[in-house]
């Protein structure tokens, strides 16, 4: 159990994180610098008794701010969701968005999809898993976050189009396009959850940048329950064995999909109103990930260079750089997402500038063999859809090193990067989305 002393930082960065967004949101809206942190602070606080009493203790002199002011909800505030997240009634009725996931799961099983039939499996759930599972997170974050009637009317749009298309269409079962629909398709609807995440305010980059925040707080929470959820059900299974019961069947057709399912909302949940326990742990793994990356991408280079010697040319090692190269840029992205924008310049900047100069010199020997490939063996899904997701990682490492270079050199503010690497999201959903809609019909669904 953490201290006194280690609670009160883990709350303490919790808080200056929530601060950031709303005053980066406040600036986005036009308004003055003095302006912007008084509000931000005023928001907050309308529904956080901690943030009430830090307020009363440090801006007492700056305006009035009675108790029973503070105390009123502001709906339309978006620091107001934290509120709903915490209580009796936030957890129950996260409870059961988590049991709406858990249930739709199972739910194509009444229409002869079943999880034991393989080819089922393969087709049906690989092209469906996000359309069973993701609507409920989207509905827990439309409820906590009351965006716009628009916002949700077009998230439901999206998504109902979207599955009407992958389930229209004729796919050669395991085919190129098929699975690569598959892929691209669980990425695009997340980034489409991210609209009801940000409360239909797609468009501003802080709210954006919160969405990556809270996907790597996310990813971390999913893990742990993944894992404590792991030993669940191998005692379980041993436990009913030793008295002569077999329980496999329903611990891998029942406890494993509905609890996996049920655990996105759950640890979304987590994210939300225990983010800070894990706040203060991702920043720190990319601080450590970050030196190691940079140093195998620089020493790659130098021996790649040593040795003469390029990229194999191999689909899957091709495959592999492409992820490398993901990879580091989600960690650049990640590791923007949780430094004040404000903050000086330190050392980590520099890593991260080296960081992601190695990644676009990789990137170009990458593009290289690619263009190469192509040449020799023509035209295909894969490599259709690798040349495009490659030139794009391009784009965004270049502009990335320019700007944290220019950062340096003290030329450009921090927020031109977050601004930078926000705007990509839309670029990034609209290729998945020529992968999922347009790439089946180009190549004939082979």
């Amino acid at each position: 159990m953490p201290d006194s002393d280690g609670l009160e930082a883990i709350n303490s960065r919790q808080l200056e994180l929530r601060l950031g967004d709303e005053i980066g949101a406040l600036r986005e809206a036009g308004l003055a610098e003095d302006e912007t942190f008084l509000i931000a602070v005023r928001r907050l606080a309308a529904n956080d008794p901690a943030v009430q009493a830090f307020a009363r203790e440090h801006f007492a002199g700056l305006w009035d701010m009675p108790s029973d002011d503070l105390a009123e909800p502001v709906p339309e505030a978006p620091g107001a969701a934290v509120a709903l997240v915490e209580g009796r009634r936030g957890f129950v009725v996260m409870a059961v968005f988590a049991c709406v996931a858990a249930i739709a799961i199972r739910l194509p099983e009444a229409f002869g999809f079943g999880l034991t039939d393989p080819s089922d499996t393969g087709s049906f759930y690989g092209r469906n898993i996000g359309f069973l599972v993701l609507p409920a997170l989207a509905g827990w974050f439309v409820w906590l976050r009351r965006p716009p009637i628009r916002a949700v009317v077009a998230l439901a749009a999206v998504f109902g189009a979207l599955a009407a298309v992958v389930n229209a269409y004729p796919f050669d079962e395991g085919g190129s396009t098929d699975i690569l629909a598959m892929m691209h398709l669980l990425a695009l609807l997340w980034l489409v959850v991210g609209v009801a995440y940000t409360g239909g305010e797609w468009r501003s980059s802080q709210r954006r940048m919160g969405y990556v925040r809270f996907t790597g707080e996310w990813f971390v929470w999913y893990v742990l329950i993944a894992l404590g959820g792991g030993v669940f059900v191998t005692a379980t299974v041993w436990a009913f064995w030793a008295i002569g019961v077999d329980v496999t069947d329903f611990a891998s057709l029942w406890l494993l999909p509905c609890g996996a399912a049920g655990a996105v909302v759950v640890a979304a949940w987590l994210a939300e109103e225990r983010g800070g326990v894990v706040s203060g742990v991702a920043p720190v793994l990319s601080r450590l990930f970050t030196p190691l990356f940079a140093a195998m991408l620089l020493v790659f280079l130098v021996v790649t260079q040593f040795r003469r010697q390029i990229i194999h040319g191999d689909r899957e090692v091709l495959f592999f750089f492409n992820v490398l190269v993901a990879l580091v840029l989600a960690l650049i992205l990640y590791s923007a997402s949780a430094r004040r924008p404000d903050a000086p310049l330190e050392g980590f900047d520099i890593l991260q500038t080296v960081l992601a100069g190695s990644a676009l010199i990789t990137d170009l020997l990458v593009l290289v063999v690619i263009i190469g490939r192509i040449a020799q063996y023509g035209w295909s899904p894969n490599r259709a859809a690798v040349l495009g997701m490659n030139l794009i990682l391009l784009v965004n490492l270049a502009g990335t090193t320019w700007l944290y270079a220019r950062l340096l050199r003290r030329r450009r503010p921090f927020a031109d990067i977050v601004r930078w690497q926000t705007v990509h999201f839309g670029v990034y959903a609209a290729w998945a989305a020529v992968i999922v809609v347009a790439f089946p019909p180009i190549f004939g669904f082979a």
